[in-house]
């Protein structure tokens, strides 16, 4: 574990004070001065740099400005929404982006109707990832929360398809939205919560509910950064996340996605990188598909370690 852990610490302020923090056992005046080193240095400080004048990046909320790309390209990672995603993911202080939220309440509109910023559009990971941006650098986004409440599937979940008719949930989106609830207060958004927590965990976190058979082989690929993709391994750290927030055991449900992180584990304590979704990114930050990942390393490590000392 000793090696391991000075593996996973030699990394860029964005991991390694959450290494520090979750694993090492540091105590807060050590992780967070790692943590403010985020803003002026590596992934954090680069990122930042590139930040328009207007507030967005790359000209645009979800995609580039003037993106004309195909399916074959892949997502394009780089607009404002994946970039404020990864800032707030790697811990950068709101202070750090401080007019933000303003500069983009003026200047920055959906690409689906033209809609503002702030107030979401009709995609739910859009919303989430809107909602948790605008709770993160203060801008209002109570709209939001209640429309979550409002657009709960009867099966308990989300959609993203829902638009087009669509009135079953998907593991995706309500993994996804779920994230963005996680954080907001109310009774209605709680009561949603649970519901797409339970959605999940009916199904093992990778099961269908008709013949008990995984969903998909993708749930047992683990790839980072998590974008908007779902597997085993992104549910449980949300689940973790979820647990330690409300003070509660985790759900036994999930012993069997457990399992499969933990089979993924290599010899050397690793995880490797499954793939890299396509897609024009800033820079990478974690490795190539087929070597071992600090980050899916980092994050499984935390899981299991959480899982396992609720277990004695």
């Amino acid at each position: 574990m000793a090696e391991l852990l000075a593996w996973l610490l030699d990394s860029d302020p964005a991991l390694r004070w959450q290494v520090e923090r979750d694993l090492a056992g540091e105590p807060p005046e050590v992780w967070e001065a790692t943590r403010a080193r985020v803003a002026t240095e590596g992934f954090g400080a680069r990122l930042l740099a590139l930040q328009d004048p207007d507030g967005q990046w790359a000209g645009g909320t979800f995609f580039p400005a003037g993106f004309q790309g195909s399916p074959e390209d892949g997502q394009p990672w780089t607009a404002t929404t994946w970039s404020l995603n990864a800032l707030r993911d790697w811990g950068v202080d709101a202070s750090v982006l401080r007019g933000t939220a303003e500069l983009l309440e003026a200047n920055s509109r959906w690409e689906y109707d033209d809609l503002p910023y702030w107030g979401g559009e009709v995609d739910c990971c859009i919303n989430s990832w809107t909602l948790s941006n605008g709770l993160w650098l203060g801008a209002d986004v109570a709209g939001i929360a209640t429309w979550f409440a409002e657009h709960r599937l009867p099966d308990g979940g989300w959609n993203c398809e829902w638009v087009e008719g669509s009135t079953r949930s998907s593991v995706h989106s309500t993994l996804n939205a779920l994230k963005g609830l996680l954080a907001c207060p109310g009774a209605d958004v709680l009561a949603a919560r649970r519901s797409g927590e339970e959605y999940l965990l009916r199904r093992g976190l990778f099961r269908r509910l008709s013949t008990g058979e995984p969903v998909a082989p993708w749930v047992s690929r683990f790839s980072y950064p998590f974008r908007w993709f779902y597997d085993v391994l992104n549910a449980a750290d949300y689940f973790r996340t979820a647990a330690l927030l409300d003070g509660s055991a985790p759900d036994p449900r999930m012993a069997d996605a457990i399992g499969l992180i933990r089979a993924a584990r290599r010899p050397d304590g690793t995880w490797l990188q499954a793939r890299r979704h396509p897609g024009q990114v800033w820079f990478e930050i974690d490795a190539p598909a087929g070597q071992p990942s600090k980050w899916l390393t980092f994050h499984a490590t935390r899981v299991l370690d959480w899982w396992d000392s609720a277990q004695v």
